[in-house]
């Protein structure tokens, strides 16, 4: 029998140590990693919210003496696990560089792989304990090639766009970006799912949370499914903003699985006015097409506009001049945003300002719109005159097809073992086959009670998502 303390709301802390070949021994501050899932990181940040200096030095302290007992040397973490009372009980030791280590650099100013090297050629450290300061705040965010839709479920195929946000420095923020990926290149069933790992840096936890999901809004990659909507609207998550945090964050916020958040309120604003803007740009490029219509003078234009988000009508009126676009807003009291933006056709992000803030919109072409992606929200735009809108609210809905006689894959994957045969009658819950996929197994089962008409697959095929895997009678 194992008896272990049990702690509510428990919260994973760990401690950065660095150790070189002559006895030497620092800690480089703390790392909290409580927003989890399936005991996989997906946010990290340093430093933690819940510490306070005196249990910092307890908690660095403790982890010097574990790495000095065993005559430890380089980069390596020792994991905590920490109550919301910030008592803290030890769990294991990383003898390596953890996938987190960016954000203990950029707080700390302190290059973990230079050391290491240093470290390993028999050099002593140059660096102190009372050299080790942490200006600042840095957050960290796990882009994984995954549907966070459908449980999270890993995805796979040829990366078609990949483009992320600009590195660098600029008016205090910090914007770092750790991948191996490239556009065109492959994300294959193989490997572990993580793209790339998208970290921020500023004065504080607040303008570090908001540098990130600015630098998440400007993050393109298509070609795949990948978590980046879930990881925009954890940004905007309040609980997440005021750190109660503990490792149940996501099962507590997310019982249900992840839906990408609605259009409303101010963000529908938001978007309603760039897809204004963005529909301007098209139709003013279109006016000065050589050889249609004049272009010196000016050429009037209905202002009126209607921008559907979704299913939802907001009936604009468009007001250009001065370099910017102000968008009023009818059904708000008049209402209007000035927006400002130097965007052309094709460009997959909108950059600008809306009413003088910073704002990154992803836009995709599609069909009489577009789609875009901000804070979480992704949601199809239209924008039509007041007639073309009328007009295409008498459009009939495309009907969605009839799947519940089927099995589909729910990932690209390979498929390990069948379950069943055809002709056999199956209960709900029963597992019907298994599915490999990114170093996961997963084993699909009946949602009711059904009989195996045919099967479409055998072991061994490597099928594409959505393929039919077997049909129901």
């Amino acid at each position: 029998m194992f008896v272990e303390k049990f702690i509510v709301n428990p919260r994973h802390i760990e401690i950065q140590v660095l150790g070189d070949k002559h006895g030497n021994v620092i800690y480089l501050g703390e790392r909290e990693c409580s927003i989890q899932r399936r005991n996989q990181k997906v946010i990290e940040e340093a430093p933690s919210p819940l510490l306070d200096e005196a249990t910092r030095r307890k908690m660095g302290e403790q982890a010097v003496a574990l790495a000095k007992a065993v005559d430890y040397d380089s980069a390596g973490t020792v994991e905590f696990v920490a109550g919301q009372d910030k008592s803290f009980f030890f769990l294991e030791m990383n003898t390596r560089l953890q996938v987190e280590h960016p954000v203990t650099e950029l707080i700390t100013g302190v290059d973990l792989v230079e050391q290491m090297i240093r470290v390993a050629a028999g050099e002593p450290l140059a660096i102190k304990q009372a050299d080790v300061k942490l200006p600042g705040w840095a957050v960290e965010s796990r882009i994984y090639a995954e549907d966070p839709t459908r449980n999270f479920l890993p995805s796979t195929g040829r990366l078609v766009s990949y483009r992320p946000p600009a590195e660098g420095s600029a008016d205090g923020v910090t914007v770092r970006n750790d991948t191996g990926v490239f556009e065109g290149g492959e994300i294959s069933i193989y490997y572990d799912p993580m793209i790339a790992k998208l970290v921020t840096h500023a004065g504080d936890r607040a303008t570090a949370i908001e540098a990130q999901a600015r630098a998440l809004d400007e993050f393109v990659i298509d070609g795949i499914r990948h978590n980046i909507p879930f990881l925009s609207s954890l940004m905007q998550h309040q609980r997440w903003k005021d750190a109660r945090l503990s490792t149940g964050f996501i099962a507590e916020e997310y019982p249900d699985g992840f839906a990408p958040l609605v259009a409303e309120g101010e963000v529908a604003h938001v978007l309603a006015s760039v897809a204004a803007h963005v529909d301007h740009v098209y139709n003013e490029r279109k006016r000065l097409i050589s050889g249609q219509l004049p272009t010196q003078r000016a050429v009037t234009f209905d202002r009126n506009r209607s921008v559907l988000l979704a299913k939802v009508r907001h009936d604009i009126v468009l007001e250009p001049g001065d370099g910017a676009l102000l968008v009023r807003f009818e059904d708000a009291e008049a209402h209007a945003h000035r927006l400002e933006s130097d965007w052309r056709p094709g460009e997959p992000v909108w950059r600008g300002t809306v009413d003088g803030d910073l704002t990154a919109v992803q836009v995709r072409p599609i069909l009489n719109g577009f789609l875009l992606s901000h804070r979480g929200v992704s949601v199809e735009a239209r924008v039509f005159t007041r007639r073309e809108a009328e007009l295409f609210a008498l459009m009939p809905e495309k009907k969605i097809a009839d799947t519940s006689k089927t099995l589909l894959c729910p990932m690209p994957g390979l498929v390990k073992s069948l379950l069943v045969q055809e002709g056999q009658e199956v209960k709900a819950g029963e597992a019907l086959c298994m599915v490999e996929a990114m170093k996961m197994e997963n084993v699909l089962r009946a949602e009711r009670d059904v009989t195996v008409k045919k099967i479409n697959a055998k072991e061994g095929d490597s099928l594409a998502v959505d393929a039919v895997i077997m049909e129901f009678a």
